[in-house]
C-alpha cells in the first residue's frame, strides 16, 4: 500500500526538530531509522500530517565514555552498536542484543533510539536497557530530561516521550565484574522474539552476589523476573541453583496469546531461556 499524503521536514539541529514537533502537536512522527515506522505507514496504521527526519542530525549518533557512563547516541544504528569496541568493552549486553536484531539490512538502518521510541514489547533493546540501568536522555521544549529505563517504557508502544520530544542518547553506567548474557527464541531468523531474556550476573568467591533478568515480550514492557533475582541472590554459582531460580521465571508476567506462541509456551520459554542466559551469564 501507499502511505497518506504527509509534510515532510528534515531538521538541521535538534531544537529546530523540537519546535517542529510542538508545532505540529499530536499530528507528527519521527523518522528515526524508519525499520518499523515506514511499514507502519504503508499499512496506513498511521497517518501523520508531518514527517521530521532527523537523519542529518550528527550529534545525536556515535558511541562515546563519559566519566562513569557509556553514552549512544539516539541515531547510532544496530550494526554499530554491535560492531562497537567501546560497547563491546563497556557494555557487551547492549552488543550482543544488537547483533541479533532482525537482519542485515534492519541492523544497518534501524537505530537505537528509533527501537527505544518504537518500545514494541518484542523488541530486543528496552529489556537490556532495562537490565543496564540504562537512562534514556530526552531533548524538548523546556531542555533535556533523565528517565530511567525502567519509567520510560509505560505500555505497548507506548513511552514517556511527549509528542513534542526526541530521544538524544542512551547512558548505561560502566561496570565491571558482571558476567551477561542476552538469549532468544524466535522462528525465524529475522523474527521478533517470541520471548527473550537479558541476564547479567555478579559473582564473589563462588557465590552470586547480585543479578539482573529482565524479560522481553512477557507483557506490555520489559518485565524484571523479581523472583528470579531474588531466588539468586547470595546463592552458590551452581547449575542446580541457577535452575532452581529460573523456574520462577514466568512469576508476575502477562504475556498474550498470539499466532507467534501461546501465553502458556511463552510462560515455558521464559523458564527455558533464563536457565541458559543465567548458565552463560555466571560461566555455567
Amino acid at each position: 500500500m501507499i502511505p497518506v499524503a504527509f509534510d515532510y521536514l528534515k531538521p538541521a539541529t535538534v531544537e529546530d526538530a523540537v519546535a517542529a514537533l510542538a508545532d505540529a502537536g499530536d499530528d507528527a512522527k519521527v523518522l528515526a531509522g524508519g525499520q518499523s515506522l515506514l511499514p507502519v505507514l504503508r499499512l496506513r496504521l498511521s497517518a501523520p500530517s508531518l514527517l521530521v527526519d532527523l537523519d542529518g542530525l550528527t550529534e545525536l549518533r556515535g558511541v562515546r565514555v563519559d566519566g562513569d557512563d557509556l553514552v549512544v547516541g539516539a541515531l547510532t544504528t544496530h550494526a554499530e552498536v554491535a560492531g562497537s569496541a567501546v560497547v563491546r568493552a563497556e557494555a557487551p549486553l547492549l552488543a550482543a542484543a544488537a547483533g541479533l536484531i532482525g537482519d542485515r539490512q534492519v541492523r544497518h538502518r534501524g537505530t537505537i533510539g528509533g527501537a527505544l521510541a518504537h518500545a514494541d514489547p518484542a523488541g530486543d533493546l528496552p529489556a537490556v536497557l532495562v537490565a543496564l540501568d540504562g537512562v534514556c536522555v530526552i531533548a524538548g521544549p523546556g531542555g533535556r530530561r533523565s528517565v530511567p529505563a525502567a519509567e520510560f517504557f509505560v505500555d505497548y508502544f507506548t513511552t514517556a516521550l511527549d509528542p513534542r520530544e526526541v530521544l538524544a542518547e542512551v547512558r548505561l553506567p560502566r561496570r565491571s565484574g558482571w558476567g551477561v548474557h542476552y538469549e532468544k527464541f524466535h522462528r525465524t531468523a529475522q523474527a521478533w522474539a517470541t520471548v527473550g531474556v537479558a541476564a547479567a550476573v555478579r559473582r564473589m568467591n563462588g557465590s552470586i552476589a547480585e543479578a539482573r533478568v529482565v524479560l522481553t515480550n512477557m507483557g506490555p514492557r520489559p518485565v524484571r523476573a523479581e523472583a528470579v533475582e531474588a531466588a539468586l541472590a547470595g546463592a552458590d554459582a551452581t547449575a542446580e541453583a541457577l535452575a532452581g531460580a529460573a523456574a520462577h521465571a514466568a512469576e508476575g508476567t502477562d504475556p498474550v496469546s498470539d499466532l507467534a506462541a501461546s501465553a502458556e509456551y511463552r510462560q515455558h520459554l521464559a523458564r527455558v531461556l533464563t536457565r541458559r542466559a543465567l548458565a552463560a551469564a555466571a560461566g555455567r
